[in-house]
């Protein structure tokens, strides 16, 4: 049972209210029920694959373990993880806002989330994009001088999870029938379900060009052991077993400023490979399983590889942009669908506030200046405003919107009257 304590030393009536109805909500921990166990590094192939591709989607008796397992080794591929890096990182450094029904914002709400807690929220909600499903558990609420927080955000272990019948397993080789469900009672209120229950998640179309590119790496490998340094050979007339031993010993040892002495006759000599396609070979195939994990998780190459042209890495960043947009979009679901009504319900002052991200900031100055002017045309705008942003003190109103006061009205003649003059000159020049 969880406890709930006040770490503020200037709590105040309102959030001792709050943590007084946070404390009446008994919370039940699933993670404590389950029994952890170590994944396995067993060497893979497309076959393993199929296999267990094969039994995670069994309609009746579901097991994704030995697919997470693939799962899990393929994330030690760099560019992999590179790709998954860019596509979350583009979300998490967005900044964002909890409004009220009237558009407004609430900046003491927003405070609220801007936590560590919410942050591992994001990012594990995220990743079932490519796991295909998260459940995520969130800690204890505390309070401090900020107000109410989540201790922690935590990922139930996905081995553990059968998403298909709404069930968590103390052992992932339990029945299904022993399973725990997530879906309702006292565990329900502490969980929020991120992924459809029959989603695999993109890293099932990245196995099969990850242990491709983990096969021809290691055939590399092993080309470049037998053809990329010379072969030794040594031609001795020596008949002694101990004198054939000693050379034997000599040539396996043979290194840097290597030596040796040899019986009378023997010869040595360096063979030269003559192979010289293992580039095509090799590192063409690894260059195409990296653009193909590019397109799958990143829908384009440009964004993380070197780019052809300008016109088409603004494509392609146009696709990333997109492909990151509608990331944020999901996030703003089930963060107004499922996290807030759960805040809600654990104390929090987040009723009737809905979270929006926040794109001004990507706005060019040029888009930003012109949005800035329609908005003046209709509305009052506090000049407070402008003195933040420009820092420009402002100090009285213009008679008019065209820069000439009162104190300017007799200059507006002298001003036409340079303007006809510039127009004379001009037909002149012409």
């Amino acid at each position: 049972m969880a406890q709930y304590r006040n770490t503020s030393r200037r709590g105040n009536a309102s959030d001792n209210k709050l943590l007084q109805l946070a404390k009446s909500v008994q919370a039940r921990r699933i993670i404590a029920e389950i029994t952890r166990k170590t994944d396995a590094l067993t060497q893979k192939d497309i076959a393993t694959w199929r296999r267990a591709w094969q039994m995670a989607i069994n309609v009746e008796t579901p097991r994704r373990a030995f697919l997470y397992d693939l799962y899990s080794d393929s994330l030690v591929d760099g560019h992999l993880t590179g790709c998954i890096e860019q596509r979350k990182s583009k979300t998490l450094g967005r900044p964002f806002r909890l409004l009220t029904s009237d558009g407004e914002e609430a900046p003491e709400a927003t405070a609220l989330f801007q936590r560590e807690w919410f942050y591992d929220f994001l990012s594990l909600a995220l990743d079932s994009v490519f796991w295909g499903h998260s459940l995520i558990e969130l800690g204890e609420v505390l309070s401090d001088d900020k107000g109410l927080y989540f201790t922690s955000a935590s990922l139930i272990p996905r081995k553990h999870v059968v998403p298909e019948y709404g069930v968590i397993l103390r052992d992932p080789s339990d029945d299904i029938a022993q399973g725990i469900p997530y879906r309702e009672g006292d565990y329900a209120r502490w969980l929020v379900e991120v992924g459809k229950p029959d989603n695999l998640g993109l890293l099932i179309r990245c196995t099969p060009y990850y242990i491709s590119k983990k096969n021809m790496g290691a055939y590399w490998d092993t080309f470049g052991e037998i053809f990329g340094m010379p072969m030794r050979i040594a031609n001795t007339s020596a008949t002694n077993k101990a004198d054939i031993a000693r050379i034997e010993q000599v040539m396996d040892n043979m290194g840097a400023a290597f030596w040796g002495v040899f019986p009378e006759d023997t010869k040595i000599s360096f063979q030269e490979s003559s192979r010289g396609d293992a580039y095509n070979v090799y590192d063409k195939r690894l260059d195409r399983c990296d653009k193909e994990l590019s397109k799958i998780i990143l829908s384009q190459t440009m964004t993380i590889d070197n780019g052809s042209s300008l016109s088409q890495s603004e494509v392609h960043l146009e696709i990333f942009e997109s492909v990151c947009a509608s990331d944020a979009k999901r996030l703003g679901y089930i963060i107004n669908d499922r996290l807030l009504p759960l805040m809600a319900a654990s104390g929090f002052p987040v009723s009737g506030l809905t979270f929006a991200w926040d794109y001004s900031d990507e706005m060019t100055d040029a888009e930003m200046r012109e949005q800035e002017r329609v908005i003046l045309q209709y509305y009052d705008v506090d000049p407070e405003y402008f003195v933040r942003k420009y820092g420009v003190p402002i100090v009285g109103k213009r008679s008019n919107g065209l820069g000439f006061g009162e104190a300017g009205a007799g200059a507006g003649g002298e001003q036409e009257e340079q303007s006809t003059a510039l127009a004379k000159d001009s037909d002149f020049f012409a």
